[in-house]
Protein backbone atom coordinates (compact mmCIF):
# COMPACT_ATOMS: atom_id res chain seq x y z
CA UNK A 1 0.00 0.00 0.00
CA UNK A 2 1.26 3.73 -0.73
CA UNK A 3 2.01 5.92 1.77
CA UNK A 4 0.42 9.18 1.85
CA UNK A 5 3.62 10.76 0.91
CA UNK A 6 4.11 8.52 -2.00
CA UNK A 7 0.51 9.45 -2.96
CA UNK A 8 0.94 12.88 -2.93
CA UNK A 9 4.03 12.87 -4.93
CA UNK A 10 2.63 10.54 -7.67
CA UNK A 11 -0.76 12.86 -7.33
CA UNK A 12 1.35 15.95 -8.24
CA UNK A 13 3.52 14.77 -10.49
CA UNK A 14 0.63 14.50 -13.07
CA UNK A 15 -0.85 17.34 -12.00
CA UNK A 16 2.21 19.14 -12.28
CA UNK A 17 2.67 17.87 -15.50
CA UNK A 18 -0.42 18.97 -16.66
CA UNK A 19 -0.44 22.48 -15.52
CA UNK A 20 3.18 23.09 -16.93
CA UNK A 21 2.29 20.68 -20.15
CA UNK A 22 5.73 19.36 -19.60
CA UNK A 23 7.20 16.11 -17.69
CA UNK A 24 7.16 17.14 -13.91
CA UNK A 25 9.42 15.28 -11.76
CA UNK A 26 8.83 16.07 -7.90
CA UNK A 27 11.75 16.61 -5.12
CA UNK A 28 12.03 17.52 -1.55
CA UNK A 29 8.42 16.85 -0.81
CA UNK A 30 7.63 17.74 3.08
CA UNK A 31 4.45 17.88 5.03
CA UNK A 32 4.29 21.31 6.88
CA UNK A 33 1.60 20.96 9.33
CA UNK A 34 0.03 19.14 11.78
CA UNK A 35 -2.96 16.92 11.95
CA UNK A 36 -5.17 14.99 9.16
CA UNK A 37 -6.59 17.95 8.01
CA UNK A 38 -6.40 21.12 6.09
CA UNK A 39 -2.78 20.11 4.90
CA UNK A 40 -0.05 21.75 3.82
CA UNK A 41 2.88 20.48 1.82
CA UNK A 42 6.19 21.53 0.27
CA UNK A 43 7.56 20.56 -2.50
CA UNK A 44 9.89 21.60 -5.71
CA UNK A 45 9.34 20.77 -9.46
CA UNK A 46 11.71 20.57 -11.96
CA UNK A 47 10.36 21.03 -15.41
CA UNK A 48 12.78 20.45 -18.70
CA UNK A 49 15.48 22.05 -16.10
CA UNK A 50 13.27 25.03 -14.51
CA UNK A 51 12.92 24.69 -10.77
CA UNK A 52 9.56 25.68 -9.37
CA UNK A 53 9.69 26.25 -5.76
CA UNK A 54 5.73 24.87 -4.92
CA UNK A 55 3.21 24.63 -1.93
CA UNK A 56 0.18 22.52 -1.96
CA UNK A 57 -3.14 22.78 0.00
CA UNK A 58 -5.31 20.31 0.49
CA UNK A 59 -8.12 19.45 2.48
CA UNK A 60 -8.35 15.38 2.74
CA UNK A 61 -11.03 13.32 1.49
CA UNK A 62 -13.64 12.65 3.97
CA UNK A 63 -11.97 14.42 6.96
CA UNK A 64 -13.72 15.61 9.34
CA UNK A 65 -14.26 19.16 10.93
CA UNK A 66 -14.30 20.99 13.99
CA UNK A 67 -18.00 23.11 14.89
CA UNK A 68 -15.63 26.46 13.92
CA UNK A 69 -14.41 25.40 10.72
CA UNK A 70 -18.01 23.86 9.69
CA UNK A 71 -19.51 27.29 10.22
CA UNK A 72 -16.53 30.15 9.35
CA UNK A 73 -14.37 28.55 7.19
CA UNK A 74 -14.11 28.20 3.08
CA UNK A 75 -13.13 25.23 1.31
CA UNK A 76 -9.98 24.86 -0.58
CA UNK A 77 -11.96 25.76 -4.13
CA UNK A 78 -13.11 29.10 -2.51
CA UNK A 79 -9.74 29.72 -1.10
CA UNK A 80 -7.74 29.17 -4.67
CA UNK A 81 -10.54 31.66 -5.94
CA UNK A 82 -9.93 34.19 -2.97
CA UNK A 83 -6.24 34.04 -3.48
CA UNK A 84 -6.42 34.50 -7.09
CA UNK A 85 -8.88 38.04 -6.84
CA UNK A 86 -6.31 39.13 -4.18
CA UNK A 87 -3.14 38.49 -5.99
CA UNK A 88 -4.18 39.97 -9.18
CA UNK A 89 -5.32 42.87 -7.31
CA UNK A 90 -1.79 43.60 -5.99
CA UNK A 91 -1.83 41.98 -2.71
CA UNK A 92 1.70 40.55 -1.73
CA UNK A 93 0.46 36.89 -1.46
CA UNK A 94 1.99 34.05 -3.16
CA UNK A 95 0.74 33.25 -6.54
CA UNK A 96 -2.00 30.89 -7.38
CA UNK A 97 -1.17 28.14 -9.84
CA UNK A 98 -3.56 25.75 -10.36
CA UNK A 99 -6.34 23.10 -8.58
CA UNK A 100 -5.98 19.41 -8.73
CA UNK A 101 -8.62 17.58 -10.16
CA UNK A 102 -10.87 14.80 -8.64
CA UNK A 103 -8.80 12.11 -10.57
CA UNK A 104 -5.98 13.55 -8.70
CA UNK A 105 -7.26 11.28 -5.58
CA UNK A 106 -5.85 14.20 -3.16
CA UNK A 107 -9.47 15.66 -2.48
CA UNK A 108 -10.08 19.38 -2.29
CA UNK A 109 -6.74 21.26 -3.16
CA UNK A 110 -4.64 23.44 -5.29
CA UNK A 111 -0.86 24.31 -5.78
CA UNK A 112 0.35 27.94 -5.10
CA UNK A 113 4.15 29.22 -5.55
CA UNK A 114 6.22 28.69 -2.31
CA UNK A 115 7.18 32.45 -0.80
CA UNK A 116 10.40 33.28 1.16
CA UNK A 117 10.21 33.67 4.53
CA UNK A 118 9.33 32.57 8.33
CA UNK A 119 5.94 33.31 10.03
CA UNK A 120 8.32 32.28 13.37
CA UNK A 121 7.00 35.17 16.16
CA UNK A 122 9.70 34.86 18.05
CA UNK A 123 12.30 34.74 15.08
CA UNK A 124 10.73 38.20 14.06
CA UNK A 125 10.54 40.04 17.22
CA UNK A 126 14.07 38.94 18.42
CA UNK A 127 16.38 37.69 15.67
CA UNK A 128 19.34 39.99 14.32
CA UNK A 129 18.26 39.40 10.50
CA UNK A 130 15.15 41.02 10.50
CA UNK A 131 16.56 44.43 12.92
CA UNK A 132 15.48 46.10 9.74
CA UNK A 133 12.31 44.66 9.41
CA UNK A 134 11.00 45.01 12.08
CA UNK A 135 10.95 48.93 11.62
CA UNK A 136 9.05 48.22 8.49
CA UNK A 137 6.33 45.43 9.43
CA UNK A 138 3.95 47.60 10.77
CA UNK A 139 3.50 50.37 7.69
CA UNK A 140 3.64 46.91 5.34
CA UNK A 141 0.61 45.40 6.83
CA UNK A 142 -1.66 48.35 7.02
CA UNK A 143 -0.47 48.67 3.23
CA UNK A 144 -1.43 45.42 2.56
CA UNK A 145 -4.56 45.61 4.59
CA UNK A 146 -6.10 48.10 2.71
CA UNK A 147 -4.89 46.61 -0.75
CA UNK A 148 -6.81 43.46 0.36
CA UNK A 149 -9.80 45.66 0.87
CA UNK A 150 -10.00 47.26 -2.21
CA UNK A 151 -9.84 43.85 -3.80
CA UNK A 152 -12.64 43.50 -6.56
CA UNK A 153 -16.08 42.16 -5.06
CA UNK A 154 -17.25 41.14 -8.50
CA UNK A 155 -13.63 39.46 -8.93
CA UNK A 156 -14.35 37.11 -6.05
CA UNK A 157 -15.99 33.41 -6.04
CA UNK A 158 -19.77 33.85 -3.56
CA UNK A 159 -18.73 34.28 0.54
CA UNK A 160 -20.65 34.95 3.40
CA UNK A 161 -21.30 38.53 5.05
CA UNK A 162 -20.67 38.29 8.36
CA UNK A 163 -21.35 41.48 10.57
CA UNK A 164 -20.48 41.74 14.31
CA UNK A 165 -24.35 40.84 15.25
CA UNK A 166 -23.26 37.27 13.62
CA UNK A 167 -19.85 37.24 14.82
CA UNK A 168 -21.68 37.52 18.40
CA UNK A 169 -24.33 35.01 17.96
CA UNK A 170 -21.44 32.56 17.24
CA UNK A 171 -19.66 32.99 19.83
CA UNK A 172 -22.54 33.19 22.25
CA UNK A 173 -23.34 29.38 20.67
CA UNK A 174 -19.69 28.18 21.00
CA UNK A 175 -19.48 29.28 25.14
CA UNK A 176 -22.92 27.83 25.41
CA UNK A 177 -21.68 24.52 24.21
CA UNK A 178 -19.29 24.22 27.02
CA UNK A 179 -21.95 23.96 29.95
CA UNK A 180 -19.63 26.02 32.33
CA UNK A 181 -19.90 29.52 33.25
CA UNK A 182 -18.07 31.91 31.91
CA UNK A 183 -18.14 35.43 33.74
CA UNK A 184 -15.60 37.38 31.95
CA UNK A 185 -16.34 36.20 28.54
CA UNK A 186 -20.03 36.37 29.14
CA UNK A 187 -19.44 40.06 30.33
CA UNK A 188 -17.49 40.81 27.33
CA UNK A 189 -20.39 39.44 24.54
CA UNK A 190 -22.65 41.60 26.86
CA UNK A 191 -20.39 44.82 27.03
CA UNK A 192 -19.75 43.96 22.42
CA UNK A 193 -23.56 43.49 21.64
CA UNK A 194 -24.53 46.60 23.67
CA UNK A 195 -21.93 48.72 21.28
CA UNK A 196 -21.82 46.63 18.23
CA UNK A 197 -21.34 48.83 15.24
CA UNK A 198 -23.66 48.86 12.40
CA UNK A 199 -23.25 47.40 9.39
CA UNK A 200 -21.20 49.14 6.91
CA UNK A 201 -23.06 50.17 3.56
CA UNK A 202 -20.37 48.49 1.45
CA UNK A 203 -18.58 45.70 3.30
CA UNK A 204 -15.11 44.52 1.59
CA UNK A 205 -12.59 41.16 1.40
CA UNK A 206 -11.76 40.49 5.03
CA UNK A 207 -8.77 37.99 5.86
CA UNK A 208 -10.44 36.57 8.41
CA UNK A 209 -7.18 35.78 10.13
CA UNK A 210 -4.37 38.64 9.97
CA UNK A 211 -2.10 38.03 12.23
CA UNK A 212 1.71 37.44 13.24
CA UNK A 213 2.21 34.09 12.28
CA UNK A 214 0.14 34.13 8.95
CA UNK A 215 2.31 36.44 7.25
CA UNK A 216 5.65 35.52 6.05
CA UNK A 217 8.80 37.97 6.97
CA UNK A 218 12.75 38.19 5.32
CA UNK A 219 14.93 40.47 6.18
CA UNK A 220 13.24 43.50 4.17
CA UNK A 221 9.90 43.19 5.54
CA UNK A 222 6.40 41.11 4.89
CA UNK A 223 6.65 39.00 1.85
CA UNK A 224 3.26 37.30 1.50
CA UNK A 225 -0.29 36.84 3.43
CA UNK A 226 -1.01 33.23 4.28
CA UNK A 227 -4.05 31.29 5.62
CA UNK A 228 -7.01 32.64 3.85
CA UNK A 229 -9.15 30.04 4.94
CA UNK A 230 -11.55 32.52 6.92
CA UNK A 231 -12.03 35.27 4.27
CA UNK A 232 -15.47 36.27 4.38
CA UNK A 233 -17.24 39.71 3.35
CA UNK A 234 -17.90 42.53 6.30
CA UNK A 235 -15.89 45.24 8.06
CA UNK A 236 -12.14 46.29 7.20
CA UNK A 237 -11.57 46.97 10.79
CA UNK A 238 -12.08 43.11 12.10
CA UNK A 239 -8.68 42.78 10.89
CA UNK A 240 -7.18 45.57 11.76
CA UNK A 241 -8.65 44.72 15.28
CA UNK A 242 -7.48 41.28 15.51
CA UNK A 243 -4.00 42.24 14.53
CA UNK A 244 -3.61 44.03 17.40
CA UNK A 245 -5.03 41.54 20.44
CA UNK A 246 -2.52 41.25 22.83
CA UNK A 247 -1.80 37.71 22.46
CA UNK A 248 -0.28 37.91 18.64
CA UNK A 249 2.55 40.27 20.21
CA UNK A 250 4.00 37.81 22.04
CA UNK A 251 5.33 39.00 24.29
CA UNK A 252 5.88 42.85 22.84
CA UNK A 253 2.94 43.97 24.81
CA UNK A 254 3.57 47.77 24.81
CA UNK A 255 3.57 47.55 20.30
CA UNK A 256 -0.18 46.87 19.73
CA UNK A 257 0.12 46.68 16.23
CA UNK A 258 1.42 42.76 15.95
CA UNK A 259 4.27 43.56 18.12
CA UNK A 260 5.74 46.16 16.07
CA UNK A 261 4.21 49.69 15.99
CA UNK A 262 1.77 51.42 17.41
CA UNK A 263 -2.13 51.67 16.90
CA UNK A 264 -1.47 55.05 15.02
CA UNK A 265 1.07 53.77 12.95
CA UNK A 266 -1.22 51.20 11.69
CA UNK A 267 -3.93 53.28 11.01
CA UNK A 268 -2.00 56.27 9.08
CA UNK A 269 -0.28 53.26 7.16
CA UNK A 270 -3.15 52.00 6.17
CA UNK A 271 -5.21 55.32 5.50
CA UNK A 272 -2.39 56.56 2.65
CA UNK A 273 -2.65 52.96 1.00
CA UNK A 274 -5.97 53.78 0.38
CA UNK A 275 -7.73 52.50 3.41
CA UNK A 276 -10.86 54.32 4.92
CA UNK A 277 -10.53 56.77 7.39
CA UNK A 278 -10.10 54.57 11.25
CA UNK A 279 -12.64 55.26 13.59
CA UNK A 280 -10.86 54.79 16.93
CA UNK A 281 -13.63 53.76 18.53
CA UNK A 282 -14.67 51.05 16.47
CA UNK A 283 -11.11 49.73 16.01
CA UNK A 284 -11.63 48.94 19.56
CA UNK A 285 -14.43 47.49 19.39
CA UNK A 286 -12.94 45.14 17.11
CA UNK A 287 -9.99 44.41 19.81
CA UNK A 288 -12.73 43.59 22.02
CA UNK A 289 -14.14 41.53 19.98
CA UNK A 290 -10.89 39.63 18.35
CA UNK A 291 -9.59 39.24 22.47
CA UNK A 292 -12.87 37.15 23.19
CA UNK A 293 -12.87 35.39 19.83
CA UNK A 294 -9.37 33.96 21.07
CA UNK A 295 -10.05 33.66 24.31
CA UNK A 296 -12.97 31.46 23.47
CA UNK A 297 -11.13 29.62 21.50
CA UNK A 298 -8.83 28.96 24.06
CA UNK A 299 -11.52 27.84 26.05
CA UNK A 300 -12.43 24.86 23.40
CA UNK A 301 -9.00 23.65 22.85
CA UNK A 302 -8.53 23.13 26.55
CA UNK A 303 -12.35 21.33 26.62
CA UNK A 304 -10.90 19.11 23.79
CA UNK A 305 -8.48 17.63 26.26
CA UNK A 306 -9.78 17.82 29.41
CA UNK A 307 -13.43 16.44 27.55
CA UNK A 308 -11.05 13.22 26.14
CA UNK A 309 -12.78 13.90 22.72
CA UNK A 310 -8.80 14.77 21.80
CA UNK A 311 -6.10 14.32 24.25
CA UNK A 312 -3.28 16.94 22.94
CA UNK A 313 -0.77 18.72 25.05
CA UNK A 314 -0.75 21.60 22.63
CA UNK A 315 -4.33 22.05 23.37
CA UNK A 316 -4.06 22.10 27.08
CA UNK A 317 -1.67 24.59 26.88
CA UNK A 318 -3.21 26.22 24.21
CA UNK A 319 -6.17 26.23 26.79
CA UNK A 320 -4.68 28.00 29.47
CA UNK A 321 -4.10 31.02 27.94
CA UNK A 322 -7.47 31.80 28.36
CA UNK A 323 -6.88 33.06 31.70
CA UNK A 324 -4.34 35.94 29.94
CA UNK A 325 -7.73 37.04 27.83
CA UNK A 326 -9.77 37.50 30.89
CA UNK A 327 -7.02 40.27 32.32
CA UNK A 328 -6.96 41.58 28.91
CA UNK A 329 -10.45 41.71 28.29
CA UNK A 330 -11.07 43.35 31.57
CA UNK A 331 -8.36 45.76 30.44
CA UNK A 332 -9.86 46.54 27.10
CA UNK A 333 -13.49 46.99 28.53
CA UNK A 334 -12.30 49.47 31.79
CA UNK A 335 -10.30 51.85 29.09
CA UNK A 336 -13.10 51.33 26.75
CA UNK A 337 -15.95 51.98 28.89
Amino acid sequence: MQSEADQVRSALAEATTRHFRAAATIEGLSRQSGGASRQTWSFDAIVEGQHHSLILRRDPPARGKTDREQSVAIDRATEFRVLQAAYRGGVRAPEPLFELTADDGLGDAYVMRRVAGTAIARKLLRDPPYTAARTRITGQLGAIAAAIHATDLASLPPLKRREAADHIAGLRHSLDLLGHPQPVFELALSWLDRRKPPPLEQPVLVHGDYRTGNYLVDESGVTAILDWELAHLGDPLEDLGWLCVKSWRFGAIDKPAAGFGTRQDLWTAYERAGGRKVDATRAHWWEVFGTVHWGIICLNQAWKHLSGSIRSMEHAAIGRRAVETEVDLLQLLKSGS
